[in-house]
């Protein structure tokens, strides 16, 4: 009987065929399968995955004595022939029911429908070419087709600004760093729902005795939800979150700066007179909402502190540092765990380290942040604001009021 294993590591030392071109392949495996007389053509298929009729050819091949012409691998004429020639202006065809503009075109089939292989094989065929699904990928390929996925570039990844913001944040960073005055990046994490909910990733438990789990994932009324507001700050490697439990509003994040600044900053930076933020463009920290830049003229006339705000151009969050230095790792702590309610979410957060030192500290805000208030422009007109020269909508600064409140 033939030793399988021996004839698959026997092809493996040939490097898995790629040493040999197609017909010497064949003739190998031929030759590989009368060794072992009955049964060796099946063997040799199973060990190497080459197919039994590819072997039978070799052997074939092998017993009438067929010499090719040098550098040939088949016969002349041999092997199939190429769809173009079998089916002349099948490319044409193909281009015009996978190219974008046919998401237009009322008379194409496909505008409404997603172009899978075998959806454009069914409208090929219905204009007469009769290809497979296979060819239908092998042309694509050809012409320079691939799967793509959406790229979100619209706003934020093209702005011609884009570096020249980076650079600006870095710059700023940098000065107020070296000032020794305190620098923070600040962010809204993904809500979530409180109660014995699927928690994404895996966590260690006895063999056999999974967490159960809810089967679907509907709010619980009573239990609510958590909205955590975080703070890094960028010089101490020191997280600080504000779990709220109502609604992610500029309020909202101005009171977790506060809490941030009440709580941590006004002891670490005791000779503070500027604070520097970065924020997303977005959210409840957007650079334009009035009611962010109305909170933190409020947040600068209660600390005494000029808040100076760099926000990253549109479509760029992920450059935001908290959410790699800080949310990262609170997802990395919890997964796998059911946030079963506030009390867990908020030890889970607090239990958040890294190799590197950071230490992370939690608190519960149950207080109410009511939506769509409205900030009159007598109000905006009063924030003490100076607006820098470049993008000014993007980079500011709220000195406290000159006038008592």
């Amino acid at each position: 009987m033939a030793d399988e294993a021996a004839i698959a590591e026997r092809y493996r030392l040939l490097t898995g065929g790629k040493a040999l071109n197609e017909r010497t392949r064949r003739l190998w495996a031929a030759a590989e399968a009368r060794s072992h007389g009955y049964g060796g053509i099946s063997a040799v298929a199973r060990a190497t995955g080459i197919g039994q009729e590819t072997i039978r050819r070799g052997v074939r091949e092998l017993e009438s004595g067929e010499v090719l012409d040098e550098g040939r691998v088949r016969r002349r004429g041999a092997g199939n022939k190429p769809v173009s020639e079998t089916h002349p202006g099948i490319e044409k065809e193909l281009e015009r029911l996978v190219a974008p503009q046919t998401r237009g075109d009322p008379c194409s089939p496909l505008r409404w429908t997603s172009k899978s292989a075998a959806k454009l094989a069914r409208a090929l065929a219905e204009r007469g070419f009769e290809v497979s699904d296979r060819t239908v990928l092998r042309l694509l390929k050809r012409m320079g087709y691939s799967l793509q996925a959406n790229q979100k570039t619209r706003e934020g990844a093209d702005h011609p600004d884009r570096d020249a913001q980076f650079a600006h944040i870095n710059d700023t960073v940098a000065r107020a760093i070296e000032h020794r005055q305190p620098v923070i990046s600040v962010d809204t994490k993904k809500r979530e729902l409180i109660g014995d909910f699927k928690a994404v990733g895996r966590e260690l438990e006895p063999k056999g005795k999974p967490v159960q789990v809810r089967t679907h994932d509907f709010k619980d009324k009573d239990l609510g939800h958590a909205i955590p507001y975080g703070v890094l700050d960028l010089t101490r490697d020191e997280g600080w979150v504000n779990v709220g439990i109502d609604s992610d509003t500029a309020q909202f994040a101005a009171a977790s700066i506060r809490g941030w600044w009440e709580n941590l900053g006004k002891q670490h930076y005791p000779d503070a007179r500027e604070l520097t933020i970065t924020a997303d463009c977005g959210g409840s920290n957007s650079y334009r909402t009035r009611l962010w830049k109305l909170e933190l003229q409020k947040l600068a006339d209660a600390t005494g502190l000029k808040v100076t705000v760099c926000h990253f151009p549109p479509g760029t969050s992920k450059w935001n540092k908290i959410e790699h230095r800080l949310f990262s790792f609170m997802s990395i702590n919890w997964r796998g765990k059911p946030l079963i309610s506030h009390e867990v979410i908020i030890n889970l957060i607090a239990a958040t380290t890294t190799s590197t030192g950071l230490n992370v500290y939690a608190q519960l805000d149950d207080r109410t942040y009511p939506r769509e208030v409205g900030v009159t422009d007598q109000e905006l007109a009063d924030i003490n604001i100076t607006r820098n020269q470049f993008h000014g909508e993007w980079n500011y600064t709220i000195a406290p009021s000159t006038t008592e409140s």
